[in-house]
């Protein structure tokens, strides 16, 4: 499958790297690391088959708002965009609803695992649509853990946040 990575630092360069080594095509873009392939979001988005599956795993806050908002612009209905970076739950609403407008799905996507994730897998819980989520499944079940671990789907009708996640519970979309 592929996949834009937005987000190249400890975490999303291993997040980016473990897809890589299950088999992903991983177009992968950052303001500030060589390790990009594109050289801007606009570059990224153009680079990407239609409909797009887009990762964005940049600090929570500003960073993301701001990747968020530009994204909106180029992404197309039929694209889903996931959002990685610990977002407070009521920015995901809000950027579900606006993303949701122009046809784009979004998931809301708790990540634990540190930098130890790229060869013990990931724990992964998963907020959105479950449609969203099955078009993203097989980069979930990419970066879950290999001997069984999987991921959750939290909530089939609205992003969810949460301090916790679980590394052993298998899929429940």
């Amino acid at each position: 499958m592929q996949l834009g990575m937005i987000g190249l630092g400890k975490m999303g360069g291993n997040m980016a790297a473990r897809l890589r080594e299950k088999g992903h095509e991983v177009v992968g873009y950052d303001v500030s690391s060589d390790e990009r392939d594109v050289a801007s979001l606009a570059a990224l988005v153009e680079r990407l088959r239609a409909p797009r599956v887009v990762w964005v795993m940049v600090p929570s806050g500003d960073p993301t708002t701001a990747t968020v908002n530009e994204l909106g612009g180029l992404l197309q209905a039929g694209d889903v965009l996931i959002d990685g970076g610990n977002s407070h739950y009521a920015d995901d609403r809000a950027r579900a609803e606006q993303l949701g407008a122009k046809g784009v799905g979004y998931l809301d996507v708790g990540v634990s695992g540190g930098v130890w994730g790229r060869q013990n897998g990931y724990g992964i819980m998963v907020g959105g649509a479950a449609a969203d989520v099955e078009r993203a499944r097989p980069i979930f079940e990419a970066l879950t853990p290999d001997e069984g671990g999987g991921f959750v789907h939290a909530a089939p009708s609205a992003p969810v946040t949460s301090s916790r996640w679980s590394t052993t519970a298998s899929s429940t979309a």
